[in-house]
């Protein structure tokens, strides 16, 4: 893949929604998002975790065809009597921005928002983690395995901002590399990803939030063609996901609750 094609990782998209970039490498991104779906989606999610609302949706909000989506939720049929799951601006925002980064027609975002109204809220942020993590390939987290002292260190972060105590040896995974931990932010809240690569299948990525719902145990389920394992403690919520097999990831989760709770 030539220089001009080559897939920007998220520290360049970062730098690009902050306007850091120099002006020949901000050209290069828009050009990836303008031809790249994967690229505009990935874009869209950085936006909607870490930038102030207004300032990374306005322009395209003023773009908007706002008269044809009203129409079209006009036409919405009532709900049911059981209470829908709530919708923030941030979410259906964000939907509508990313089509129009995309170039998608309109009625790309009313099914983002049709989608968000069916989801149970307790899980909207396990389907955000998993478009995410479809997004991550082997070459994404190819670089060196980092030593004690770093992984250590990115711990500590997640620490600070999930009130979460966790060392090296508690987040190990047999026959899995560490590569990253860090923290992103969904709803104004912090999130953590501690990501690793199986040699066998890919991608895998331990996620944390904090929770009130109470201490759940071990659950499965599938989503974007992986298999998740989530439960939670008294304050915070976990989610396992990548391509091992059903019973390959309920052990790791297994080991990992049993060594996060001691």
């Amino acid at each position: 893949m030539s220089d001009e094609r080559k897939y920007p990782s998220d520290e360049e998209l970062t730098a690009f929604l902050d306007g850091e970039l120099p002006p020949d490498e901000a050209r290069r991104i828009e050009a990836l998002i303008a031809a790249d779906g994967g690229v505009a989606e990935r874009v869209e999610f950085l936006s909607r975790a870490s930038l102030p609302f207004d300032q990374a949706f306005a322009p395209l909000l003023a773009a908007a065809p706002h008269d044809d989506l009203q129409a079209m939720l006009a036409k919405l049929s009532p709900l049911p009597e059981a209470r829908p799951a709530k919708v923030g601006r941030r979410a259906f925002l964000g939907a509508l921005a990313a089509s129009l980064v995309a170039g998608i027609v309109v009625d790309r975002s009313y099914i983002g928002l049709r989608r968000h109204l069916d989801r149970d809220e307790s899980s909207e942020w396990r389907a955000v983690v998993a478009e995410y993590i479809d997004l991550y390939t082997a070459d994404t987290l190819s670089g060196p395995t980092p030593g004690i002292e770093t992984q250590t260190a990115e711990l500590a972060i997640i620490r600070d901002k999930l009130g979460l105590s966790l060392s090296p040896a508690s987040v190990a995974l047999s026959g899995v590399e560490f590569k990253r931990a860090l923290v992103l932010q969904y709803d104004g809240k912090p999130l953590a990803q501690i990501a690793y690569l199986d040699p066998e299948t890919g991608p895998l990525a331990l996620c944390i939030v904090r929770t009130d719902d109470g201490a759940q145990p071990l659950r499965m389920e599938g989503r974007k063609g992986m298999n998740v394992v989530y439960w939670s403690s008294g304050s915070h919520a976990f989610m396992l996901i990548g391509h091992a097999s059903p019973e390959r990831m309920q052990e790791i989760a297994g080991d990992v609750e049993n060594r996060v709770a001691a």
